[in-house]
Protein backbone atom coordinates (compact mmCIF):
# COMPACT_ATOMS: atom_id res chain seq x y z
CA UNK A 1 0.00 0.00 0.00
CA UNK A 2 1.38 3.42 -1.05
CA UNK A 3 2.49 5.78 1.43
CA UNK A 4 0.17 8.74 1.81
CA UNK A 5 3.13 10.46 2.79
CA UNK A 6 4.98 10.14 -0.15
CA UNK A 7 6.17 12.58 -2.88
CA UNK A 8 4.94 12.05 -6.05
CA UNK A 9 7.93 12.48 -9.07
CA UNK A 10 6.88 15.53 -11.04
CA UNK A 11 8.64 15.24 -14.71
CA UNK A 12 11.59 17.62 -14.98
CA UNK A 13 10.71 20.12 -17.73
CA UNK A 14 13.59 21.50 -20.04
CA UNK A 15 13.90 24.49 -22.82
CA UNK A 16 15.61 25.07 -25.39
CA UNK A 17 15.72 28.15 -28.01
CA UNK A 18 14.58 28.19 -31.32
CA UNK A 19 14.28 30.68 -34.16
CA UNK A 20 11.58 31.51 -36.54
CA UNK A 21 10.16 33.65 -39.08
CA UNK A 22 7.18 34.23 -41.16
CA UNK A 23 7.35 33.33 -44.92
CA UNK A 24 3.76 34.31 -46.99
CA UNK A 25 1.33 31.50 -45.21
CA UNK A 26 4.46 29.43 -43.10
CA UNK A 27 6.01 29.88 -40.14
CA UNK A 28 10.07 28.39 -40.49
CA UNK A 29 12.26 28.11 -37.83
CA UNK A 30 14.79 25.69 -36.24
CA UNK A 31 16.24 24.81 -32.95
CA UNK A 32 19.42 26.97 -31.93
CA UNK A 33 21.71 23.64 -31.01
CA UNK A 34 20.22 22.35 -34.51
CA UNK A 35 20.90 25.20 -37.05
CA UNK A 36 20.86 22.83 -39.61
CA UNK A 37 17.58 21.17 -39.16
CA UNK A 38 14.84 23.50 -40.07
CA UNK A 39 10.99 22.41 -40.30
CA UNK A 40 7.37 24.58 -40.72
CA UNK A 41 4.32 25.28 -39.97
CA UNK A 42 1.32 27.16 -40.63
CA UNK A 43 0.54 28.32 -37.59
CA UNK A 44 3.50 29.63 -35.03
CA UNK A 45 1.94 26.73 -33.10
CA UNK A 46 2.07 24.21 -35.39
CA UNK A 47 5.53 25.26 -35.70
CA UNK A 48 6.36 24.85 -32.58
CA UNK A 49 4.67 21.02 -31.85
CA UNK A 50 6.81 20.55 -35.35
CA UNK A 51 9.89 21.72 -33.41
CA UNK A 52 9.41 19.26 -30.20
CA UNK A 53 8.38 16.37 -32.60
CA UNK A 54 11.77 16.80 -34.47
CA UNK A 55 14.21 17.49 -30.67
CA UNK A 56 12.29 13.98 -29.40
CA UNK A 57 13.28 12.43 -32.89
CA UNK A 58 16.75 13.73 -32.45
CA UNK A 59 17.39 13.13 -28.92
CA UNK A 60 16.03 9.08 -29.75
CA UNK A 61 18.56 8.58 -32.42
CA UNK A 62 16.10 8.31 -34.72
CA UNK A 63 17.75 11.22 -36.93
CA UNK A 64 21.59 10.01 -37.55
CA UNK A 65 24.47 12.07 -38.20
CA UNK A 66 23.39 15.05 -36.09
CA UNK A 67 25.90 18.05 -36.79
CA UNK A 68 25.29 19.99 -33.34
CA UNK A 69 26.54 23.83 -31.98
CA UNK A 70 28.05 23.74 -28.90
CA UNK A 71 30.39 26.91 -27.40
CA UNK A 72 34.42 26.44 -26.93
CA UNK A 73 36.28 27.73 -23.76
CA UNK A 74 39.61 28.78 -24.27
CA UNK A 75 42.11 29.69 -21.84
CA UNK A 76 43.93 33.18 -22.28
Amino acid sequence: MPNSTSKVREPKMKSTTFTYWQDGNYFLGYLNDYPDYHTQGKSKEELVSNLKDMLKDMESGEIPYIRKVEKLVLAD
